[in-house]
């Protein structure tokens, strides 16, 4: 076994859980190193097999350096593609892999492993990797079918450049923890607001937050990683997500993100929590017909109160959990729990994630502070603390 130097990690959903990481002989076994590394970074135990054919395409050397793991090529005496597994994740699946396991062919440690991890119900995922006109053959949609229909799970690419190929990593490492952890008690139906809203003050001309979107956008795919069913209402962003959440609404204006929100507030069954991690307009006008001429010497604009979101969608949520945001400036810590708990006290919300915007990036501080009705509060001292007291709340 070749070690490597390590990887940073970027999150707990995966911490504790034995993936079963089968490498069949696509080309796309190539993509198996950096497959393995986001599994790692995310903290799963790892136990790795390779086909004969991808052994072809990949050395199980370069699979070993990126795992930290013994790779298994060949049957032994230990048989661990027997032992208890969380997850299975196939990738690449061959065809030819996808019907030999249909089929019931176990011609290889490989087919073992997929027979008795249908055996006991482990989950399997598959990641098909083929030609177009393969993935096209009806053959090709009968296999994947009896797959969804035997309770097994695809991950499937869009077409690109006449291919399916293999989604990213992360796509890939997001999807199977989702598919992994939603099986764990108490998974929540939850809404999440995030970004910053932009407000109209001419036809070309806008107002808006100073908000990037990178918090709301790192809840959402934490919980979402964590098994959770999780709602986008999301604003304008400068980041983006790390990769594809299912569930995600454009809503720009505070207008439109708050008749968003509404809509899913309203929907069956409702959400069970929201997160209001959106910076919200707190003032607007009413925008001018038009483009304002340039050159004028002054333009006065009044604003006026928006719709305070929280409060508005209060007759709409049920009982639910209700998790606000708190952002001041240029105040002391007691100022900003005391203005923390002001807000849970006038909305209702059972919990305030608090922050001083001088403190934001100086490591010296704490990431932010989660504010409690008791006036307690806890110290968060990085993003994946501040999305594992989340995910420890709602839970």
């Amino acid at each position: 076994m070749v070690k490597d130097t390590g990887v940073v990690v970027r999150g707990s959903s995966l911490k504790g859980r034995k993936v079963l990481f089968l490498v069949s002989g696509g080309i796309a076994a190539v993509e198996s190193v950096r497959l393995s590394r986001e599994l790692r970074r995310h903290q799963a135990q790892l136990t790795i097999m390779m086909s004969r054919e991808a052994e072809k395409i990949i050395s199980p050397l370069a699979l070993s350096w990126a795992s930290g793991q013994d790779i298994l090529t060949d049957w032994n005496p230990k048989m661990q593609q027997l032992e208890n597994y969380d997850v299975v994740l196939v990738a690449p699946a061959t065809r030819n892999t996808i019907s030999k396991h249909i089929h019931g062919i176990m011609d290889s440690p490989l087919m073992m492993a997929l027979s008795a991890a249908r055996g006991n119900h482990t989950p399997i995922i598959f990641v098909p990797s083929m030609h177009q006109d393969l993935f096209d053959d009806p053959v090709t949609t009968a296999l994947l079918e009896k797959l969804l229909q035997e309770g097994s799970y695809c991950i499937i690419d869009s077409e690109k450049e006449g291919r399916r190929k293999q989604p990213s990593p992360t796509e890939i490492v997001a999807k199977l923890a989702n598919i992994t952890n939603s099986s764990l008690p108490n998974r929540k139906k939850v809404a999440i607001t995030l970004g910053a809203t932009r407000a109209a003050i001419d036809s070309v001309r806008a107002i808006q937050n100073a908000s990037s979107g990178k918090t709301g956008w790192a809840i959402a795919e934490h919980l979402f990683m964590r098994g959770h069913d999780v709602h986008c209402i999301v604003g304008k962003t400068s980041a983006s997500s790390s990769f594809e959440l299912p569930n995600v609404i454009r809503a720009g204006s505070p207008d439109d993100m708050l008749s968003e929100s509404i809509k899913i507030a309203k929907n069956d069954p409702k959400p069970d929590v929201w997160i209001h991690a959106a910076a919200v307009l707190d003032y607007s006008m009413a925008a001018e017909l038009g483009k304002r001429a340039s050159g004028q010497d002054s333009w006065n604009i009044e604003l006026r109160p928006t719709l305070k979101h929280i409060s508005e969608l209060s007759n709409y949520v049920g009982e639910c959990i209700r998790i606000g945001f708190k952002l001041e400036t240029n105040v002391s810590e007691e100022i900003l729990i005391k203005k923390s708990l002001d807000q849970i006290s006038k909305y209702g919300v059972d919990a305030v994630v608090a922050n001083l915007l001088e403190q934001i990036g100086d490591n010296q501080y704490p990431r932010a502070r989660f504010v409690v009705p008791d006036g307690t509060f806890k110290e968060l001292n990085s993003q994946i603390d501040l999305c594992d007291e989340l995910e420890k709340f709602i839970s």
